[in-house]
């Protein structure tokens, strides 16, 4: 079968992809930006991509006449504060377009919204998944709650708190009531309700096999990794504090951060399991989808993080918009060092960030990712999703990467932090040395004033970072 799958480069689709082509499907990628899409070379000649924005009509055109069922995982909960009308024109796009293909079955990946004062999130799920429902075809909404798996938003989230923090003093909203599902269970139902007519038109809720408050799995989490850890629950806070407390102590963006707050005061557990008895699948209950996520971790084999997503920053772009490092009208500290060993220098680049750290002054690059979340960017916290290897697309600590080669031994990298002006930082294998760019291309005079207040501290940072990097 010919399937569509939108969602491409997301946490969930990333994870679908490779369990539809194993199944037998062929299956067309739609991405946003073909540059950050990075396949398994495993199956690449089994995928097509194409390249289409659900915001314009105009390139949802690309989409095949023959396909015969589709996959909508896509949302802009933290892309812009407006995101609920931007979810419902993406819906009716999608669903226009589909009206001119062969598609016989759709399947949307929502939110439980089985409260009827629904926080703005659930809501505007809710309104995607009505726009969807009217199309000519048959159409399936599976509900998710918290989804817990290596570098999904909640998982990272509990992690932050849990191994950051002691002591808790939190909100009652940590008294809310959800219910769980590994993303495992996640890729599962929705891989086996393709097709399946016993689904059709309906909307199911899915979930782990566990109910629990947001404290009980603050602590079983603490459980699970040997900690002691004490909270408080406490009447006073309010959503705007909470949200600022989620943002500063996680790695959370402070958009997704109020998101989260507003939808965790409303209870999501499931009406009932019925789905699970029509598909056939018992789900894991929380302390087992724990211990499969940190198997990820511990053997380094996370397919997909939340991190890498441009929601992570709260920005979005084209990378190819700025994949051509500007000259004219730019700062730039260009250094070059002769290269001992190319291996070893190339898997020092490769490893750059994250838990490895920038090689030379980590204090003071953790002391610009304090005052980045001070502003309102996101800090160092989101580290990397892989500790070896970089692909486009990826973000690395407060960077997002805009090109990797490690054959060509080149890589890019674009600074999603809070700058008056916009700043890159290459490094390339020219013949036997290591070419290290850092440009910055100022905005305005406080640009300008930026760059030289902060040009002591980097004549010391990219100095020590190409000697460590080449020696």
């Amino acid at each position: 079968m010919k399937i569509l799958l939108t969602g491409s480069t997301g946490y969930i689709g990333k994870r679908l992809l490779p369990v539809l082509v194993e199944a037998g499907h062929e299956v067309v990628c739609c991405v946003r930006d073909v540059q950050r899409f990075n396949p398994p070379s495993s199956i690449q000649h089994k995928i097509s991509v194409i390249e289409i924005d659900l915001l314009n009509k105009e390139s949802l055109k690309m989409i095949p006449e023959d396909i015969e069922g589709a996959y909508y995982l896509v949302h802009s909960m933290s892309s812009s504060s407006d995101y609920k009308t931007l979810e419902k024109t993406s819906a009716l796009n999608f669903r226009d377009a589909l009206g001119k293909t062969n598609v016989k079955h759709v399947i949307y990946l929502s939110g439980i919204v089985n409260e009827s004062e629904l926080s703005k999130h659930l809501s505007s799920r809710r309104n995607v998944e009505i726009e969807l429902g009217k199309g000519s075809y048959s159409f399936t909404t599976l509900r998710a709650g918290i989804i817990i798996g290596s570098g999904s938003a909640s998982f990272e989230i509990i992690r932050d708190l849990v191994e950051k923090l002691p002591i808790m003093v939190t909100p009652k909203w940590l008294k809310t009531r959800c219910q769980p599902i590994g993303v495992a269970d996640v890729i599962r139902f929705l891989s086996k309700s393709l097709f399946n007519s016993e689904v059709y038109n309906q909307n199911f809720d899915i979930g782990g096999a566990d109910i629990l408050s947001y404290k009980q799995m603050l602590l079983g989490f603490a459980k699970i990794r040997n900690l002691k850890r004490t909270i408080f629950v406490v009447p006073v806070m309010t959503p705007r504090l909470s949200s600022y407390w989620l943002y500063f102590v996680t790695s959370t963006s402070y958009k997704l951060a109020v998101s989260l707050v507003s939808s965790m005061k409303v209870e999501v557990v499931c009406r009932n399991n019925k789905i699970n008895s029509i598909i056939g699948i018992k789900p894991l209950n929380y302390k087992e989808s724990l211990e499969r996520a940190f198997n990820k971790i511990e053997n380094n084999t996370i397919i997909s993080s939340w991190k890498d997503s441009y929601s992570s920053s709260g920005i979005s772009f084209d990378i190819s918009e700025f994949i051509k490092v500007p000259i004219y009208g730019c700062f730039i500290d260009k250094r070059k060092s002769k290269i001992d060993n190319r291996q070893i220098c190339l898997n020092r680049i490769w490893s750059i960030g994250g838990e490895t750290g920038w090689y030379y002054a980590n204090w003071l690059w953790r002391l610009r990712g304090v005052l980045d979340k001070i502003v309102g960017g996101v800090g160092l916290r989101r580290g990397r999703t892989n500790l070896n290897s970089i692909n486009t697309g990826d973000a690395v600590d407060f960077w997002r990467v805009l090109y990797a080669d490690k054959n060509r031994g080149r890589l890019l990298l674009f600074a999603e932090m809070k700058l008056p002006g916009e700043a890159w930082l290459e490094f390339k294998i020219v013949d036997d040395q290591l070419e290290q760019t850092a440009t910055f291309r100022p905005l305005g005079l406080l640009g300008r004033l930026y760059w030289y207040s902060v040009l002591p501290f980097h004549g010391m940072i990219f100095s020590g970072m190409i000697k460590k990097l080449t020696k």
